[in-house]
């Protein structure tokens, strides 16, 4: 774009249009406001009067609506902002030319609407900028309002600009304004929609501005406006926004309003500079001291976003509760109109204070501290002492300084280098001499290694009193040596030198400071006496020369860096070379070690996007402990492998890994084990980025070394635009990440203590982006960067901006990293927490926290920071010794004495002592160094083997199969299942009374692959209030759906979470969602087919090994029988000895179902005697008993050797009780399920050494991976872990045998990593087997009395080969079911003279009379239906229609006339639709506007619906002004659609707060890709906008006389219409006929406003228990109908 031409005179931003808009304060839903606000100033603005000719922007009327604004003959307008969110900007120049860029795409292709207002925003690094960018605009702005708005609300002023460095708001330029005056009502009004997402307008309540340069304070006027060019600063991202907007009707066209853009965006433009952003503190305070302006207090300037009352409900306004006032601001509105407030500083002027001074030693001193502030240095840490008495005064007498002082020079001089690597700028340390100075030299040396600006002032004796003896005399020249980047020693304080010397090296030492080498300078400040203020004769001839520094703020020498031009994009010189390496590669590794700034962590997380390599990032680094943008991974997203350290453990997978080339961005990185595997991979392109010169290689391996911040670099790499390559390793490395990240988190959740690992763990899970993490050294940064976790807690903010395009938000994390020393960290962490403004966690080791105890005088007077919180990790001594080789070769007594340090120090009496405040928190988390040692042997144990256990399955899938997208994949190609029921020989123990039930019944899941390998599964639902056949079977044809074509991961065997994942991210159902049959089943399915396609068996894909090599795998499993208790005690025992005559080793009897606990006991005891006591015995009372019947049990069965009992008692509660009352061991097993999610945190309770074992089901519990999940963690801890069976058929059985061996297997990994000996074998629950007189299978299941121990055994190779081979049993089989079929048709209706052609889908036959009709949402289509129609086409016939107006429904008239689609007219034509449909009545299912028309239909068509199933749905709006207003905006957004486009439109619609649950379903592209498929794009419009809620009929008034059956449907998550559903349900309540209909609400777990997308099967169970209620009460009214009429006739 050619850059418009610089005007001279005076030119506003600003354009003239549209009505007034703010409300009359007097209303009731309006502001509440002081009367006269401005009264003390009130002369002053009258006093303004230039007429100043002013361009103003387009004029809305006011931003709030109430009652007084609109009447019903108002002719109203409502605008939408059209908002296009741009990709991530690198840095705030490439946003602008993003922006920039945009709309001179716009300007090629102009909008045809007349009227509009349009927003291009884009995300740019979230450092605070907006102050700078303001601040770097010209004085004489041509362009107006410019402002900037501190968002800081605690105590802001002057100072608190410095100190804290504000987020805010920079905004400049009028794109649209509300006026409002108090005077007079127009009957045209023009409002901006309160849907226009992230647009917000600032302003003033109570001032009459005229647009020109006249303003009055009036009450009940305002004005406010939304700036063209904006930039909004929050913690996680800044938003830099252009608005425009324009309105032909009055008088300002698009012309106009890209004309005043462009005098906007080119004074921004070209007001930015880059070179000045990395240290712009140093012009700060200069800046500010240009704008000149008196103050007047206490006016507050608003910020809120756009709010109407389209949404009331029943006249009832919504709640103001987005309008901020704000008291610190600077706002220009005209250029004789200006408003600030706590901006501006009102101090003397500096010539004065110099010539005031009392001696010259002041004077130099005075001058020192001024020039560090004017230098933007303003935060001082003071040490006590006589010597520096004049610097120290100067520095607490200074108005903008803050300081802070004390005893301990040491940690006085970490907390300045905490303080810079927060605010990135130096603080000033001020000491006394002598030792005071050596003192510094620990945090010297720090700050040098780790180039942190530091200014160290100190103190000395003058020459005549050095190497003489003279007290606290000692050479301070070049005391720091090589650690420090520039030394100065001044001379004494003389008047016979200018003091502009003293200036010039103040600013020579800050430009070395902050050089490209950043670190610490010295200047060494001799002072003679008097040391006081006592005054002497001095001459002011020294000030000759500050003339011109004295009238201004600027420091004297200011140093300034030639920029080259920008070179289009193209790189030149060596960079390119570089860049060539980077293009080539083929296996790459981006390394992301410590960064300190936002700008820099942001450029590597671009950088990352934009080369999809594999990704390794240090804990310093930023974003190890990132919060994911996304609760899943994108296919195009760059892969973190945040547990390498971990995989390294495995040789393997040293050896798998080769790099041909690493980038590192960033210094040097934490983990040893990384560090190694880079040597050994060498030779490789090794590119080290960083900004220092210095040598950073401790390996040699770096051959091209960039000397560039990581901005910069990342900068040429973008624009260089690489192809995306992912390599094998690429998957693998992700692939081995996964499985790793499962198994530690496992691990860590397992453990019922509080380990140094888990604290880690958790703590970066509770972090925020507003706290930061200081790490101490040692043990704690080691535990976070290998336990450390990222997580999926991110703000609405970076869910609105961020999206996709940039993987994560970071965490700020640092630590002392330069030399690693253990020393200063508390105090360094309380500097981080001034510097970055942030809730600051600190962890740190007991001997780091004794090292800085004088640090917590420090903590104590919390100065300028927020509360901290401080964890100390005490294992009495210096744990990371016991974890090195010494501790293997140095006598016990040696290590603790010289190595530990092991000491019995009260943290707690430490902290009492110094007095630390409340406020602050310091958590001790006790530990021990051996238990810590053994907790980390442990967890690398585990760590190792699943890093081996993974690269199995990588290596033995990666040699037979394609890799698709460098993932391991495999694709189901058909699925189908088969409902059976096989014959008992008796009726099963799990139903007591006299059920006759002598059967089972389920289904055989059956799976294909791409290569047809097929896997079995079965499906065995205990028939229970929780599953029962006919609800099992509508989850079973979802899943067909889902399921074709659907992509499998070859990790999936890890059984370590995998499973719930893949379910979720693949199939987009909630893994709980899912029945925990059901789930068992396809996990079973999914397994046996992967077996067979790997040539294996169950327990080969499991082991990660073929079968036949795993010697150490048992072949047979110990089967334990099953016995019901029914009979006398001697006919028990009788039973229970034939049982082991046959060759069982255990038995469980079932209990309590006898008339008292006692007889249970004389069983027991009758079976003990007689069955001997080398046979286990269990017995398991199903949760029956109340404690004290249980408690009577086990006193009396105390001999009788029991292996455990299971469930004794009713309540859970009680369970451990009964544990420790009655001596018993027990076994859960009903407990098990309830534990629906998160099942560890559940088992937590239960680690009481008196609960021995675990009793799972499978079937009940959810699948292998659940059951696996919980025996890990009884075998963790000692428990036994029993598969039992619930009634499968031989296929379940098979598979049971398999998985059981596989656990044994597991547990002897246990035990031998625990090195606690032999494992013992367990006799697991599947003596079931003997209920079956027939089988689904036909082979034999191969459970049989073992030639080898005698006992009754499950053979391992016949369930393997059943399950590999399966022959299935065709008698058995009721039916088969491939999935059901989808008809599809068109059926005309003729409704008000058009002909509509509805495009109808079909399932299911017609179920005992049952249709079902379903409505679908605005945008979308009856296909959206089709998988919950196909759910419950077992009870009802389906059809769902695309809506007219929608999907392929067309309209056909003859005439002219262009056709309605108000909801009068769709529901006539769905009245007529039903008629063709059927003769009876119809259930209908709506959602959203298919909800509300359902609601309509069900109340003014009772004839026809039986029932009405509202989904996120509403009865309309009942308020007059909010029904205009919604008519209005609707009527807007309608036109959007038009004027942008679909895809725009769809854009904006799905960025709405409504939709944030919906944004997080993994397949929320997918769907809104298909929100595209529309015939008819201008019906879609008319729709919108004919069924608006503005327009349809308020159906409020008629819910009380409903005469039908409503379910009201609503997400657990969609907060509005779970309030509206409530409010609906009292209204129903209220019908006579309530009493007879069912009126019901249901809310949907999981699930935001889109239910049934998010959450599909928890709506399938919805609806199959609403049409069965209805079916029911319809029988039961036509019952009660015909007992009427036959008592009548009698």
């Amino acid at each position: 774009m050619a850059s418009p031409p610089c005007y001279s005179f005076l030119l506003l931003s600003n354009p003239p249009f549209l009505p007034s808009l703010i409300p009359r304060y007097a209303s009731r839903y309006s502001f509440t406001r002081r009367t006269q606000r401005f009264s003390s100033f009130a002369s002053s603005l009258h006093g303004i009067r230039r007429n100043i000719e002013v361009a103003q922007g387009a004029q809305f009327d006011e931003l709030v609506l109430t009652r007084d604004d609109v009447s019903e003959d108002d002719e109203l307008t409502v605008q939408v902002c059209v908002t296009r969110t741009l990709p991530p900007a690198l840095t705030l120049e490439v946003g602008l030319e993003r922006v920039m860029e945009a709309v001179d795409e716009l300007k090629t292709d102009p909008p045809k609407s007349s009227s509009g207002v349009l927003r291009f925003q884009v995300a740019v690094p979230p450092r605070a900028k907006a102050l700078f960018w303001f601040c770097s605009q010209p004085v004489s702005s041509g362009v107006f309002p410019v402002f900037f708005l501190s968002k800081d609300t605690v105590e802001p002023s002057y100072k608190s600009l410095y100190v804290k460095e504000p987020h805010g708001v920079f905004g400049i330029g009028d794109a649209l304004s509300f006026l409002h005056h108090s005077k007079g009502h127009s009957s045209i009004k023009t409002f901006l929609s309160d849907e226009s997402a992230m647009v917000t307008a600032y302003g003033f309540p109570d001032i009459d501005f005229n647009g020109n340069s006249s303003v009055y304070s009036k009450d009940g006027s305002s004005y406010f406006f939304v700036p063209q060019v904006e930039l909004d600063e929050h913690e996680e991202v800044s938003i830099l926004a252009v608005t425009l907007a324009w309105n032909d009707s009055l008088s300002y066209s698009f012309e106009q309003a890209i004309s005043s853009y462009e005098k906007s965006i080119f004074q921004v433009s070209c007001h930015v500079c880059p070179n000045l952003e990395e240290h712009w503190f140093k012009n700060l305070k200069s800046s500010l001291a240009k704008l000149d302006v008196k103050e007047i207090h206490p006016i507050k300037m608003e910020h809120m976003e756009y709010l109407t009352f389209s949404g009331r409900d029943q006249g009832d306004a919504k709640e103001l509760k987005n309008i901020q006032p704000l008291c610190q601001f600077h706002c220009k509105l005209s250029p004789d109109v200006v408003f600030s407030n706590n901006m501006l500083n009102q101090e003397a002027e500096v010539s004065n204070s110099l010539k005031d001074q009392a001696n010259i030693n002041a004077v130099w001193a005075s001058a020192i501290i001024e020039e560090c502030t004017r230098l933007g240095l303003t935060y001082f840490c003071v040490a006590p002492g006589s010597r520096s008495s004049h610097l120290a005064i100067a520095a607490a007498n200074h108005p903008l300084t803050t300081c802070l002082a004390c005893y301990d020079e040491r940690s006085l001089a970490f907390h300045a280098i905490g303080y810079a690597k927060g605010s990135l700028k130096p603080a000033v340390i001020i000491t006394s001499s002598g030792t005071a100075v050596s003192n510094l030299l620990p945090a010297v040396v720090e700050a040098s290694e780790d180039f942190l600006p530091l200014l160290l002032l100190t103190a000395d004796r003058p020459p005549e009193l050095q190497g003489v003896g003279a007290n606290q005399a000692i050479n301070q020249i070049n005391h720091f040596g090589s650690f420090v980047r520039f030394f100065f020693n001044l001379p004494p304080p003389t008047d016979l030198i200018p003091v502009r010397m003293v200036l010039t090296t103040i600013d020579s030492a800050l430009h070395w400071a902050t050089g490209s080498a950043c670190g610490p300078v010295h200047m060494n400040c001799p002072f003679r006496d008097p040391l006081d203020g006592s005054p002497t004769n001095w001459s002011f001839n020294c000030l000759n020369g500050l003339d011109m520094w004295m009238s201004n703020s600027e420091p004297f020498t200011k140093y300034f860096q030639v920029q080259s031009l920008k070179s289009n994009g193209e790189t030149t010189g060596q960079i390119t070379e570089v860049l060539e390496v980077i293009k080539e590669a083929k296996k790459g590794l981006l390394l992301i070690g410590a960064i300190h700034t936002e700008d820099e962590i942001w450029a590597s997380l671009l950088l990352a996007k934009e080369l999809m390599w594999p990704v390794v990032a240090d804990v310093l680094s930023g974003v190890r402990l990132r919060k994911l943008s996304k609760p899943f991974l994108e296919k195009w997203t760059p892969i973190f492998v945040d547990h390498l350290d971990h995989a390294l453990l495995s040789d393997s997978v040293k050896n798998l890994i080769e790099f041909d080339v690493v980038i590192q961005v960033g210094s040097r990185i934490t983990s040893k084990r990384v560090s190694q595997v880079l040597e050994k991979c060498f030779p490789f392109a090794y590119i080290l980025v960083d900004k220092h010169p210095c040598r950073h290689d401790p390996s040699h391996l770096v051959t091209h070394r960039v000397q560039s911040n990581i901005v910069q670099f990342a900068d040429c790499v973008l624009k260089s635009r690489f192809p995306w390559r992912r390599s094998k390793l690429h998957g693998h490395l992700h692939a081995l990440d996964g499985a790793i990240a499962r198994e530690m988190s496992f691990q860590l959740s397992a453990e019922c203590s509080l380990t140094e690992p888990y604290v880690a763990h958790m703590l970066s899970k509770a972090l925020t982006s507003k706290s930061a993490l200081f790490i101490g050294n040692s043990m704690p940064i080691r535990d976070v960067d290998m336990y450390g976790c990222s997580s999926g807690n991110y703000s609405h903010v970076v869910d609105m901006m961020l999206s996709a395009e940039l993987p994560s938000q970071w965490i700020q994390v640092t630590g002392n990293r330069g030399a690693s020393g253990i020393d200063g960290l508390l105090s360094s962490a309380t500097g981080f927490a001034v510097g970055c403004k942030k809730r600051v966690v600190c962890v740190v080791g007991d001997v780091s926290f004794l090292h800085d105890t004088n640090g917590l005088a420090i903590l104590k007077q919390r100065t300028a920071r927020k509360a901290m919180t401080v964890l100390v990790i005490n294992n009495r001594g210096g744990g990371i010794f016991r974890l090195l080789p010494i501790a293997k070769r140095t006598e016990p007594s040696v290590l603790n004495q010289y190595f530990y340090t092991s000491h019995d120090i009260s943290i707690e009496n430490l902290c009492l002592a110094h007095g630390v405040e409340e406020m602050d928190c310091i958590v001790e988390v006790e530990s021990s160094i051996d238990a810590n040692a053994i907790v980390h042997s442990t967890l690398e144990s585990f760590a190792r083997q699943a890093a081996n256990n993974s690269l199995g399955i990588i290596s033995a899938s990666s040699v037979l199969h394609p890799m698709i997208d460098s993932v391991l994949l495999f694709q189901v190609s058909g699925i189908q299942y088969s409902r059976y029921r096989v014959g008992l020989c008796d009726r099963p123990t799990i139903y007591s009374g006299e059920s006759s039930q002598f059967h089972r019944e389920g289904f055989i899941l059956s799976l294909t692959l791409e290569d047809g390998s097929i896997g079995c599964g079965e499906v065995a639902p205990l028939d229970s209030s929780r599953e029962n056949l006919m609800d099992v079977e509508g989850q079973l044809q979802l899943i067909l759906h889902l399921m074709k074509g659907a992509k499998v991961s070859h990790m999936l065997p890890l059984l370590n979470g995998s499973f719930s994942s893949w379910i979720w991210s693949e199939l987009g159902i909630t893994a709980s969602s899912v029945f925990p049959s059901v789930r068992c089943g396809l996990e079973m399915a999914l397994l046996n087919a992967m077996a067979v396609k790997h040539d294996s068996g169950l327990m080969g894909i499991l082991h990660c090994q073929k079968e036949e090599n795993g010697s150490a795998q048992p072949h047979s499993v110990p089967i334990c029988a099953l016995l019901d208790s029914e009979g006398t005690p001697s006919e028990v025992a009788y039973v229970a000895r034939k049982l082991v005559e046959e060759g069982f080793s255990a038995i469980k009897l079932k209990v309590a179902r006898r008339v008292n606990s006692v007889q249970d006991a004389l069983v027991l005891q009758e079976v003990r005697r007689l069955v001997g006591d080398q046979i286990e015995l269990r017995v398991d009372a199903n949760c029956r008993w109340t404690f004290e019947e249980a408690i009577t049990f086990g006193l009396l069965v105390k001999k009788c050797n029991l292996q455990y009992i299971e469930e004794p008692v009713q309540n859970k509660d009680d369970l451990i009780r009964f544990c420790e009352e009655s001596g018993l061991p027990v076994a859960l097993d009903e407990t098990l399920d309830d534990f629906k999610e998160c099942p560890l945190r559940m088992l937590a309770k239960y680690t009481h050494p008196g609960v021995v074992a675990v009793v799972i089901k499978p079937s009940v519990v959810g699948g292998f991976e659940i059951a696996a999940l919980i025996a890990r963690w009884a075998q963790q801890h000692g428990k036994m872990a029993v598969i039992s069976a619930a009634y499968e058929s031989g296929l379940g059985l098979s598979a049971y045998i398999l998985f059981a061996s596989y656990l044994e297997t597991e547990n002897v990994k246990t035990f031998r990593e625990r090195k606690q000996g032999m494992a013992p074998l367990v006799a697991h629950g599947l003596g079931t087997y003997k209920w079956l007189n027939e089988d689904v299978m036909m082979n034999s299941l191969g459970i049989s009395r073992s030639p080898y121990s005698g006992f009754i055994e499950g053979s391992v190779a016949d369930a393997s080969k059943n399950l590999k081979d399966v022959n299935i049993n065709n008698d058995v089989i009721v039916r088969t079911s491939i999935g059901v079929l989808v008809r599809r048709c068109e059926l005309r209706v003729d409704v008000g003279g058009f002909s509509h052609f509805v495009r109808i889908h079909e399932v299911g036959q017609n179920v005992e009379g049952s249709v079902v009709m379903f409505l679908h949402g605005f945008l979308g289509t009856g296909e959206e239906w089709i998988p919950i129609m196909k759910g419950i086409s077992g009870s009802a016939r389906c059809i769902s229609v695309d809506i007219p107006g929608h999907g392929s429904s067309r309209v056909q008239s003859n005439a002219s006339e262009t056709p309605t689609f108000s909801m009068e007219m769709i529901a006539e034509a769905l009245y007529k639709l039903i008629e063709q449909i059927t003769p009876g009545e119809v259930t209908i299912v709506g959602y959203s506007m298919g909800a509300r028309i359902a609601l309509y239909m069900a109340l003014r068509f009772s004839n026809k619906i039986e029932g009405a199933v509202v989904v996120s749905g509403s009865p309309g709006i009942k308020d007059p002004v909010a029904r205009k207003v919604r008519s209005a905006t609707d009527d807007s957004k309608a036109r959007m659609m038009v004027d942008h486009g679909l895809e725009i439109f769809v854009e904006n619609w799905y960025n709405g707060g409504l939709w944030k649950s919906f944004r997080s379903h993994p397949h929320f592209r997918k769907i809104v890709a298909s929100r595209l498929v529309h015939d008819d794009v201008l019906s879609v419009a008319k729709c919108l906008s004919d069924l608006s809620t503005g327009r349809q009929p308020s159906l409020w008034e008629e819910l009380a006389d409903c005469d039908t059956n409503v379910s009201l449907v609503f997400g657990e998550k969609d907060v509005k219409f779970k309030k509206i559903a409530s409010r609906m349900y009292l209204e129903m309540s209220k019908s006579k006929k309530s009493e007879i209909h069912i009126i019901e609400t249901v809310e949907i777990p999981e699930a935001g406003h889109a239910v049934h997308l998010e959450s599909p099967l928890h709506l399938i169970l919805a609806l199959r228990k609403f049409l069965t209620r209805v079916r029911k009460n319809s029988a039961e009214t036509e019952l009660s109908q015909k007992l009427l009429l036959a008592l009548k006739e009698t």
